[in-house]
């Protein structure tokens, strides 16, 4: 049985105990050292068109590294791209929609499938455009944050708002839309689109308001405005 383990609350490896005959696969470049027991080949899962999409979802590379515990056990250990914490999730009886960039490995029982986004989320949100990525299977899988990461529970009657670029992966029995932070005051401009400009010039981003019953993980850090900072400083 695999087991994963995150090391650390800051910038955690991921250390997987494979045994004999187990199987995991992760991103591309995850894997930081492996013990020679274990074997690392390059895949392309689920071919070419299956490569494509998970690329426009999720931002994922074609190809991904599958690594088996051919000739005994071993452990390895894993890096997600960006700092920050790792949470492992059972999936099964609950599966779950991953945001861009989540997803780090997960047991070979399980699969990252397609799933087609309503137009509203395909047109603003930033988790794959007209498609995002799913779970299916049964098993583990293992997603990372950009910082710390919190477990926010949806309750019926109690809607949850929360910014588009904290928001690691959802329980896929949750509805969800997308919404903006701000009502519209002017420019003469009404509905949504009064409101995304309002958003826009405001400084305040898109965001996705769950309802139901189920989990989201969010992320403490913002990817996006972390790296417009980092070019800020880099102009300077």
């Amino acid at each position: 049985m695999t087991v994963f383990t995150s090391t650390g609350d800051i910038d955690p490896f991921l250390h997987v105990t494979l045994q004999k005959g187990d199987k995991i696969y992760c991103e591309s470049d995850a894997m930081v050292m492996m013990e020679a027991n274990l074997e690392l080949k390059g895949k392309m899962s689920g071919g070419i068109g299956g490569a494509i999409m998970r690329r426009l979802a999720n931002g994922e590379s074609f190809f991904q590294q599958h690594i088996e515990a051919i000739h005994g056990g071993g452990d390895c250990l894993l890096s997600p791209m960006l700092p920050g914490a790792l949470e492992v999730i059972d999936i099964g009886a609950k599966q779950y929609l991953l945001n861009d960039g989540a997803f780090v490995a997960a047991t070979s029982g399980t699969e990252m499938k397609i799933r087609t986004q309503n137009i509203g989320n395909a047109l603003f949100a930033q988790s794959g455009g007209f498609f995002v990525m799913e779970t299916s299977g049964s098993g583990q899988v293992v997603v990372s944050g950009f910082g710390s990461m919190f477990q926010l529970d949806v309750m019926p009657g109690k809607d949850v708002i929360i910014d588009n670029s904290h928001v690691v992966c959802w329980d896929n029995t949750l509805q969800y839309e997308i919404s903006v932070t701000t009502g519209n005051t002017g420019g003469g401009l009404g509905g949504m689109l009064g409101n995304l400009v309002n958003s826009v010039t405001s400084g305040e981003g898109v965001v996705l308001r769950f309802r139901g019953a189920g989990k989201v993980f969010v992320c403490s850090r913002n990817r996006n405005s972390f790296l417009d900072w980092i070019k800020d400083q880099a102009r300077k």
